[in-house]
């Protein structure tokens, strides 16, 4: 269960608490700073990281953006992802066919979805969001742990743990783990 605290928000000056119950119409018109995830209209938070979360989040998104023209995608940081009817989650980076609607709030399936884990983060957590992407039509979520220099792949066939050399591979898209380890 998420513990309940009260925090200050940008928008509107309003106070909330985690873990709150909001209309989604509220939801999607309020902007959070930081974002929410939002779970069958309960508010949930989402840990936006340290020094490693930010260069590794950085570093990945600079090597995707380098190909997108190549593998014909749009790499987006901290979007709002429709996942389910009153499920909207915030992947650190999706990555959509640079086809795809482009709307407010995304919900066409993208390509992959990618998730770095900050100290305070929770593997159960990161599943619960991965099977939720999974679940939109996402063939794999990559889970990266900084501190540790690891990284996963969640997908149809649950959770496993790729070699540290390895290239992960999704469709056109691929990053290689030393290549992107080597520079945090």
């Amino acid at each position: 269960m998420i513990d309940k605290f009260v925090i200050t928000l940008e928008a509107e000056d309003r106070t909330v608490a985690t873990g709150q119950l909001v209309s989604l119409e509220e939801y999607l018109h309020t902007s959070y700073r930081p974002d929410y995830d939002y779970v069958e209209g309960e508010l949930r938070e989402r840990n936006v990281g340290q020094h490693d979360h930010s260069r590794l989040q950085f570093l990945i998104l600079l090597a995707l953006g380098r190909k997108e023209e190549e593998w014909q995608v749009h790499t987006l940081p901290e979007q709002r992802l429709r996942v389910g009817q009153r499920r909207y989650r915030i992947p650190n980076i999706l990555v959509l066919d640079a086809a795809a609607p482009r709307t407010p709030v995304i919900e066409t399936a993208p390509l992959l979805c990618i998730e770095i884990l900050s100290p305070d983060d929770r593997m159960s957590e990161m599943l619960d969001r991965a099977a939720d992407y999974v679940g939109m039509g996402v063939p794999e979520t990559w889970i990266f742990d900084p501190a540790k220099r690891r990284a996963y792949i969640y997908g149809l066939q649950g959770l496993h743990e790729a070699g540290q050399d390895a290239t992960l591979r999704c469709g056109n898209v691929e990053i290689a783990l030393p290549d992107i380890f080597s520079k945090l």
